[in-house]
């Protein structure tokens, strides 16, 4: 299975914003944005890139799959399947990634980050209505419920990152006592907390 292995910080620097990769860790000082705000790489040369229609468009879609968390062939198998979809694509595209099973894990407050929701799917800590799943792309629908194993239950990591979690988005539910959630609905764009411009993935891929 493919999955990005380098500096995530890098990353972050790369878009020049914060793309909370490394959870908490990102809103404290020790964030790379905030000591190094400019772009990883040499630079002897004061020459930046001019910031071209086809760039913001790059740009945008670059910011959108590392958010998530997702290689490029993955990403564009993501943005076919939406765009088949009736209603609007880039909101299409956002409702596919936000409902991924890593996501949700991440949303429901169970790990700090998308990349640790991610590890801890892998590892067999989760169940989606009774049922054992390791797969981070499985795709959660509407009305399905997500349980941390029994065996599971007492790890740290999950308590930490529930104890941190501000709030729950209002299109799911979570019982921290029980530690299992439900996905209540599909989420709406409004809902979707990134501050992302995903027309501009749209008119990339329709060029």
């Amino acid at each position: 299975m493919a999955v990005y292995h380098g500096p995530k910080c890098r990353q972050c620097r790369r878009e020049g914003v914060k793309l909370m990769l490394k959870g908490e860790r990102c809103s404290t000082e020790k964030c790379a944005v905030e000591r190094r705000p400019f772009p990883p790489g040499a630079r002897t040369s004061k020459r930046r890139r001019s910031a071209t229609e086809y760039n913001n468009q790059l740009r945008e879609k670059q910011k959108i799959r590392r958010i998530y968390g997702v290689l490029e062939k993955q990403f564009r198998l993501y943005f076919q399947t939406a765009s088949r979809k009736s209603g609007v694509t880039g909101e299409n595209l956002l409702q596919l990634l936000e409902t991924r099973f890593d996501n949700i894990v991440y949303r429901l407050g169970f790990a700090p980050s998308r990349s640790a929701a991610r590890q801890l799917a892998l590892h067999n800590h989760f169940t989606v209505n009774g049922k054992k799943v390791n797969i981070p792309s499985y795709r959660v629908k509407a009305g399905d419920i997500i349980q941390v194993r029994e065996k599971s239950a007492n790890l740290a990591l999950i308590h930490s990152s529930l104890k941190a979690m501000k709030e729950c988005p209002d299109w799911l539910t979570v019982d921290k006592v029980k530690l299992n959630g439900q996905v209540v609905r599909v989420p709406e764009r409004g809902s979707i907390p990134e501050n992302v411009q995903e027309q501009l993935v749209v008119e990339l891929y329709s060029r």
